[in-house]
């Protein structure tokens, strides 16, 4: 269920976005308002779940993890234990970024971020030891066109 906001809780989820460590003060007169209400307003949301955590973004280049991989998985298996062993493999690697279970002929599909080719192998030979998986296709991102974490409020 989502949220009811009103158009200066709009506002203010998205100065967040755009920048978190902006103080009370600057979020407040981007916003139109007074520092006291915008803070009630942030606890109101953190409190209804709307904010889940504050955070920094990293350049994955400037840290040596030049290569983005999609990774498509299909799977024969789909009982709950198969499902438990492989939402723990994911859990314990870092360089996955996202992981989505799909519906269609893909059953989920990664985002994984490492140095570069021979990690990523490093990787995927990792997962197939603890993970049965029937096909794996892995696909290169040659280029970021583009990349948010802003959702549309």
């Amino acid at each position: 269920m989502s949220a009811r906001l009103d158009a200066t809780d709009r506002k203010i989820l998205g100065e967040l976005q755009r920048d978190a460590a902006q103080s009370l003060d600057e979020i407040a007169r981007n916003v139109g308002s007074s520092k006291t209400p915008v803070w009630n307003r942030i606890r109101k949301l953190r409190e209804a779940g709307v904010i889940k955590q504050h955070t920094v973004l990293l350049d994955a280049e400037a840290l040596g993890l030049e290569a983005c991989f999609f990774v498509l998985i299909r799977t024969s298996e789909h009982e709950a234990d198969w499902q438990r062993k492989f939402l723990k493999a994911l859990n314990d690697r870092p360089e996955v970024m996202e992981a989505h279970r799909l519906a269609g002929e893909i059953d989920y599909i990664l985002k994984v971020r490492v140095a570069n080719a021979r990690a990523y192998d490093t990787f995927y030979q990792a997962l197939i030891s603890e993970v049965r998986i029937f096909n794996v296709t892995a696909l290169l991102s040659m280029e970021e066109i583009k990349s948010s974490t802003m959702l549309p409020v």
